[in-house]
């Protein structure tokens, strides 16, 4: 996977009021969405908006929900296009393919849970 040149200066998010600390959270981010792709087939740009939106501090007025940034989620989906673990949904969206969903469970296995 292609990591850019703008991700130690890119916020998340238009709420988000600087950078990420963790210099992988690229990675992190992409992981995420791959297992999201996983568990719910069909979910797009707009939807990954959602999901990482978050609570804008508007200072003295109330806080609203705004979304996070669509370029940061359009990019992860289309590395993982290209190394071939998710695919255009005719329906709308990604799905997994069964390549991406065998290498995912690889990963998921070899993962221990701490006692």
């Amino acid at each position: 996977m292609e990591l850019p040149h703008w991700t130690d200066i890119v916020k998340t998010a238009r709420f988000k009021e600087l950078a990420p600390y963790d210099p992988d959270w690229y990675f992190v981010r992409s992981a995420s969405m791959a297992r999201k792709i996983y568990l719910r087939q069909g979910i797009g740009v707009g939807g990954f908006k959602k999901i990482y939106g978050g609570r804008k501090r508007n200072g003295s007025r109330p806080p609203h929900f705004c979304q996070s940034s669509g370029a940061i989620a359009r990019h992860i989906l289309q590395q993982l296009e290209k190394i071939n673990i998710i695919e255009i949904d005719p329906k709308g969206g990604r799905r997994i393919t069964s390549s991406g969903q065998r290498d995912l469970d690889q990963v998921a296995g070899r993962v221990t849970v701490a006692p």
